[in-house]
């Protein structure tokens, strides 16, 4: 069935004039070519919509029937213009963002209330996720934005510069004691380290500072994330590593402290990286910009 925007809205236009001619001219249309619009449109439904009267034309009973669908269809059109316009200028659409949990915490959590706030018809997901494994999934096109640390990554992907953290050293002070000054390298090779597990980059982090002295890290404990870590660290089982906007994010009790590492082994810079394809592309842009703190 021939069912198009304009003869939708001509027939709307029609029953508020109460005339083919007026509603022609409302919508710039010839009247022969409205008059032929509406013919059509009635033997394609089998039912005349028109009765023509001395100064116009009038509703039909089958017309009046007819006409709730045609209001409805007109509302659907309506509809799919607007959403068809947020789209093409990505105020709408789904956006699915991978980081790891230092990340979602320190900065990730905040920014994406932010652009929610700016811009509510964008739908936000996050997927929590070690640098390696964001990297995985950006190269499967899982996510649509993937934010990991730089010294990990792998992927032949253009990377932004995201953000920079620390990792302090966390530890029981009922179990171990420092000095009042940066802990190097050297101070912590032989006690036991709590440490993330495989692709965080707190484990490679560690595993650097190690072969940097000749020594292969023990990696004497693994947790799956922080909170597992400071339950460890609580207990005495070993000093862990974590950035401190992270340690206060738990509200450390006083008999858990931190001290400052010395050198630059501990200093972390992130990038975040996209996939284009699945994501509506100006939407993915405008939260790109967000993320990356520039000017729309």
């Amino acid at each position: 069935m021939k069912f198009d925007t304009t003869t939708v809205r001509l027939v709307l236009a029609i029953v508020e004039e109460g005339s083919i001619s007026r509603a022609a001219d409302k919508l710039n249309l010839a009247v022969a070519a409205a008059s032929r619009r509406v013919s059509d449109l009635e033997e394609q439904l089998g039912a005349k919509l028109f009765n023509r009267v001395p100064h116009g034309v009038e509703i039909t009973e089958s017309g009046a029937k007819l006409l709730q669908y045609v209001r409805q269809i007109d509302n659907l059109i309506d509809r799919l213009e607007g959403d068809a316009l947020a789209l093409n200028h990505g105020l709408d659409g789904r956006i699915i963002i991978g980081a790891p949990k230092a990340v979602v915490i320190q900065f990730l959590a905040r920014e994406i209330a932010g652009i929610q706030r700016k811009y509510p018809g964008i739908t936000l997901k996050i997927v929590e996720e070690n640098s390696k494994i964001v990297q995985q999934l950006l190269r499967d096109k899982v996510i649509d934005v993937g934010i990991y640390e730089k010294k990990s990554g792998f992927l032949d992907l253009a990377k932004s510069p995201y953000r920079d953290d620390r990792l302090v050293l966390v530890y029981s002070r009922a179990h171990f004691r420092f000095r009042d000054e940066p802990v190097g390298i050297d101070d912590i090779l032989d006690l036991p380290i709590v440490s993330l597990g495989k692709g965080s980059a707190v484990l490679s982090a560690v595993q650097r500072a190690y072969r940097s002295r000749g020594r292969l890290f023990a990696n004497n404990f693994t947790a799956s994330g922080f909170d597992t870590m400071l339950a460890m660290v609580r207990h005495g089982l070993g000093v862990g590593l974590m950035p401190p906007d992270v340690l206060r994010s738990f509200h450390p009790e006083k008999a858990l402290a931190s001290a400052e590492l010395q050198g630059d082994w501990h200093q972390r810079s992130y990038v975040l990286s996209c996939v284009e394809g699945h994501a509506q592309e100006q939407t993915l842009r405008n939260v790109v910009v967000e993320l990356l703190g520039h000017p729309a």
